[in-house]
């Protein structure tokens, strides 16, 4: 059997064969090597091959190789990260940034058939000792609330196609719990793109949207609204006959002064960027300070804000985010009421 080396190239498997494959091998190999791809999302494989350059480059300025996996070398990598020596000018990483490097370097090293030990006391001790001298409690995106849905699509246009487009993203994103890839990665129809990350059905009392996740496939269900306004069918319905399509990528740029859709697929920090700015036009938690107003909004906030607006059982909100445990469902829960179940009274003080 020929010999063969596996290697990773920005953050994918390829294979550099000590001499040509024959070609019913070689059909196999491109086929493993898109089965890779699609075991994780394209933004996973581009923070793996990130963080590989960044440990690689740190190597080369220690004097260091990367290669074999050497469990002292990686403990000394994520104490430069979390002191910011890492790089020059470089800050401290957060540890949930130094966390995400360690599963990096362990899918980086697997790929070229090696294994890194996380558990070895160079790596776990130095970890521990991170997130007991670092850690601190995790920031939260605000939660878009009902009210605040329906004024944010207020400061959409209604008569113009990207305003057609960014209601019908909103409305979904919230009612379906959505996350931003899997509202960009959305079909007009079932298996119409490789890229496709799901599709939309449309019925009588709602819509059926079908969706390959982190967690493997599920199915969202999403109800009709009780007003044309607010209903994301009905804004899905538009969107897609005004722009008239029939195949491929469900939501797509709009050029040509907004009179013309495009072919391509939008990138999904576009959903971050569209919930960012309407909430800011529309004013929500205007009792805050502009710049704070700016971190608190992202993608995420669609998704916060269902499960913190929906006045239904848990386990169908659990259901619908697609979580495996309540307990990761009530981290999405946000309330601005904080105080109104008073347990001190309750309790008779």
């Amino acid at each position: 059997m020929m010999a063969e080396e596996t290697i990773v190239d920005e953050g994918l498997p390829q294979t550099t064969p000590s001499s040509p494959l024959p070609g019913h091998l070689q059909d196999l190999t491109d086929r493993a090597r898109g089965y890779v791809e699609a075991a994780s999302s394209a933004n996973t494989r581009k923070a793996y091959a990130s963080d590989w350059k960044h440990f690689s480059a740190w190597c080369r300025r220690s004097n260091l190789s990367p290669l074999p996996s050497h469990p002292q070398i990686v403990g000394l990598y994520i104490t430069a990260c979390a002191s910011g020596a890492a790089e020059r000018g470089s800050k401290a990483n957060s540890v949930s940034t130094i966390e995400r490097r360690l599963s990096s370097l362990s899918w980086n090293y697997a790929q070229r058939g090696l294994s890194l030990d996380r558990k070895d006391r160079h790596i776990a001790t130095v970890m521990a000792g991170i997130r007991n001298s670092h850690a601190r409690p995790p920031v939260q995106k605000e939660a878009v609330l009902a009210a605040d849905i329906i004024a944010m699509l207020e400061t959409l246009d209604r008569g113009s196609l990207r305003g057609m487009r960014d209601r019908a993203m909103l409305l979904i994103g919230y009612a379906g719990g959505l996350r931003r890839s899997e509202i960009v990665g959305l079909d007009v129809k079932a298996d119409q793109t490789e890229d496709g990350r799901g599709w939309v059905e449309i019925f009588d009392k709602g819509m059926l949207v079908t969706l390959r996740g982190k967690t493997g496939w599920r199915e969202v269900e999403i109800g009709r609204g009780s007003s044309d306004a607010t209903c994301p069918i009905v804004a899905i319905e538009t969107w897609i006959k005004f722009a008239k399509l029939a195949h491929g990528p469900l939501f797509r740029r709009v050029t040509g002064q907004g009179k013309l859709v495009g072919a391509e697929r939008l990138n999904d920090k576009e959903i971050a960027r569209l919930v960012k700015r309407v909430a800011m036009t529309a004013g929500v938690r205007g009792d805050l300070s502009e710049e704070e107003r700016v971190l608190k909004f992202s993608g995420h906030s669609l998704r916060a804000g269902l499960a913190s607006s929906a006045e239904v059982d848990e386990r169908y909100v659990q259901k619908q985010l697609g979580h495996a445990s309540a307990e990761m469902t009530r981290r999405y829960q946000r309330r601005r009421d904080r105080f109104r179940i008073n347990l001190t009274k309750a309790a008779g003080l």
